[in-house]
């Protein structure tokens, strides 16, 4: 596990149960439930309902009260306006931000959504360096508020240049008029959950909880409510929910395992942030993806609750701890849904991207009605293709390659790792100046599709008609078909 220990941000020094602190610069909000009328889209964040979950606690076997609080009903569609809005309005009155300045932010997405939000109001420009897996709604729900998006390799570590943490406090530091507010280090981040998102839900509760359940990203959200819980109902429990491929949870032996990536955006790193302080975390539950966005669909469908992966991965990780707990009926937990469906519609919402992520089986996929029904792979000829290798293909391999072929498949030690598509190469040699001496991973994508030639045709055709190219693994040999392949069938 790696520390940040730059020196470029301040390490919040509050303590529970100390009675002396030290001074504080950190700004108060007094909590105010509700107002009649709002000033603008700023003031109107927070205040999120509080719903009883009831559908899915049976199923699991629960006997309490299962809440959830709707962070996704948020303005801007997650629990990260709170932050986003606080600390620009923090930094304004710090004097960091005002006329002629900009801000520049490192995000998986919602945060940027926040500040952006905020930036739209107050009237600031803003650059988001965001991975490249996020989900293209974010993307254009960032560019719809006025905001500029950098993308960066999902894969490169915080501590990297290419990373979208270094590539954002890089543009900080060559500029004096671009701030960076780090949401990672940002007292402003947990301060907006301690005296806002607590004390609703403590409001909501009458102080009367046992526990909370909260996933960890930044870690923000869990300090700031797990602090203000704790001091006012001493024996709650706060529970942390962290996937399998992020490191946050403790104690460390528990994130052992092989998975490097995972699907579900918005939660778990691959560092310990500034603004996380485990100690007032009392348990850590560890997920997968397939619970997570299986449970992501089912508050939908079940308790029509239009929420997003971490939502789910929330939910399914607080009612197996809370099974483990043997609750009775005169208790009560809170889990906390940080976004809304938005920005996953081309994702865990559609049954096809489920099925292309294996998560579904592909049989969800056969239509008895379909014109191409039953009708197998073989009767496609097709195009068998031989991929580069990832460590020394060029952009000028990639473009000389794609005179012949829809997309350029890169091998790293005999498996496929990731593909060039022709828009990203576009784009990286318009955008990024590359030139064809550059290394093609410098713009290669994980998401691709690959598919067993065990489908027949009508899976396949409902996969196809959603991609520009998909690979096909035929034993040893790489194919791949596109949508006018299967026209041909119709022609």
């Amino acid at each position: 596990m790696i520390q940040d220990l730059s020196k470029d941000t301040i390490q919040c020094t509050y303590k529970r149960e100390v009675k002396e602190q030290a001074p504080t610069p950190h700004s108060h909000v007094e909590f105010v439930p509700f107002k009649k009328i709002y000033d603008d889209a700023l003031d109107a964040v927070g205040h999120t309902p509080m719903i009883r979950l009831n559908k899915i606690p049976k199923e699991f076997g629960l006997k309490c009260e299962v809440l959830v609080k709707c962070e996704f009903l948020n303005v801007g569609g997650s629990l990260k306006d709170r932050i986003g809005v606080r600390m620009v309005l923090d930094a304004e009155k710090q004097g960091r931000l005002g006329p002629g300045k900009s801000l520049v932010e490192a995000t998986s997405g919602n945060t940027g959504v926040g500040l952006a939000l905020a930036c739209a109001v107050r009237g600031y420009p803003l650059v988001i360096t965001m991975p490249e897996k996020m989900s293209q709604e974010k993307q254009d729900v960032l560019t719809g508020l006025g905001a500029k998006v950098i993308r960066t390799p999902t894969e490169a570590a915080w501590y990297e240049p290419e990373s979208l943490i270094q590539v954002a406090k890089k543009m900080a530091a060559d500029d004096p008029n671009v701030i960076l507010l780090d949401q990672y280090s940002n007292p402003s981040n947990p301060l907006a959950h301690y005296e806002g998102t607590a004390e609703e839900i403590l409001w909501a509760c009458d102080d009367k909880l046992d526990a909370v359940i909260i996933s960890t990203g930044t870690g923000g959200t869990i300090t700031g409510v797990g602090r203000k819980i704790h001091e006012r109902v001493p024996a709650c429990k706060v529970i942390a929910v962290d996937p399998y491929g992020s490191d946050l949870a403790m104690p460390q032996e528990i994130n052992q395992t092989d998975i490097k990536t995972y699907k579900v955006e918005g939660i778990g790193y691959d560092f310990i942030p500034k603004v996380l302080d485990r100690t007032e975390i009392d348990g850590w539950v560890k997920t997968l993806d397939l619970d997570s966005l299986l449970m992501a669909r089912k508050l939908l469908s079940q308790e029509g609750l239009l929420c997003g992966g971490s939502s789910g991965a929330t939910v399914w990780g607080a009612l197996q701890w809370a099974k483990s707990q043997n609750f009775t009926e005169n208790q009560r937990i809170v889990i906390i849904l940080p976004d809304n469906i938005r920005n996953y519609i081309t994702k865990h919402l559609s049954k096809t991207w489920m099925i292309e992520n294996k998560f579904i089986s592909y049989d969800e996929l056969k239509e008895p009605e379909h014109p191409l029904a039953g009708k197998p792979i073989s009767d496609l000829n097709l195009h068998e293709i031989q991929p580069l290798d990832i460590a020394t293909a060029t952009v000028g391999q990639c473009l000389e390659f794609l005179k012949t072929h829809p997309a350029v498949p890169l091998y790293e030690n005999g498996k496929l790792l990731s593909v060039v598509f022709q828009k990203k190469l576009l784009a990286g040699i318009v955008n990024k100046k590359l030139n064809h001496a550059d290394l093609a991973k410098k713009v290669h994508s994980k998401e691709f599709v690959l598919v067993p030639n065990t489908l027949d045709l009508n899976q396949l055709e409902r996969i196809v008609e959603r991609h520009e190219v998909v690979f096909v693994q035929d034993e040893d040999k790489l194919k791949y078909i596109t949508p006018r392949d299967l026209l041909g069938l119709f022609a």
